[in-house]
Order: structure tokens, then sequence, then C-alpha cells
């Protein structure tokens, strides 16, 4: 089971069309890629090839 991150100010903002948009920042304090091709995705996941940059 996925641990519960609470949401703090700055995870995340709305779109124009409502939807919740999860930043740089919430997604590093996740600690991992979800392979969903986030906007904000700091772990450089590529859909097209189905991997992640290497640090």
């Amino acid at each position: 089971m996925k641990k519960f991150i609470p949401l703090e100010e700055g995870d995340f903002y709305l779109s124009e069309e409502g939807y919740k948009v999860f930043t740089k920042q919430y997604h590093l304090k996740r600690g991992y890629c979800c392979e969903s091709s986030c906007r904000h995705c700091p772990y450089g996941y590529n859909q097209k090839t189905n991997t992640q940059r290497r640090n």
C-alpha cells in the first residue's frame, strides 16, 4: 500500500479546466515516478521510450 502524503501549499494548482496539477515540489516529496507523463515530472519520464532520465 502506498503511503499517504498530505497536500501542502505549493504541491498543486488548478488548471483552467479545473484539474489538480501536481508540481515538482509534490513529485519530489512523493519520491518516485508514477509513469503518467506528469506535466512537472522531475524524473524525466519519456512515454515514447518508457524510460526515465538518469541523473
